[in-house]
């Protein structure tokens, strides 16, 4: 389940709740009880692993080697 953060607009009180996507927003501060607690936008905190992203396999801007099979051996009909 996502972690939403939220701020009370009245009396500046910040915190964070664990909710479904699916949950409605919360409206009501858990500290002064007005109806001014609005959820933030945040950065999402995640890191892609795992073979096929940037982090792993091209980080020196490298890229794989042509595999040399028919095109690569000029056997495609495109000018080399």
């Amino acid at each position: 389940m996502p972690i939403y953060a939220y701020r009370c607009s009245s009396c500046g009180h910040d915190g964070e709740h664990m909710q479904k996507m699916a949950d409605a927003a919360l409206v009501e501060c858990p500290s002064c009880h007005g109806q001014t607690y609005v959820k933030q936008v945040t950065a999402a905190g995640f890191q892609l692993k795992g073979s096929g992203y940037y982090v792993t396999d091209f980080k020196n801007g490298s890229s794989p080697a042509p595999s040399g099979g028919a095109c690569g051996s000029g056997n495609c009909g495109h000018a080399h």
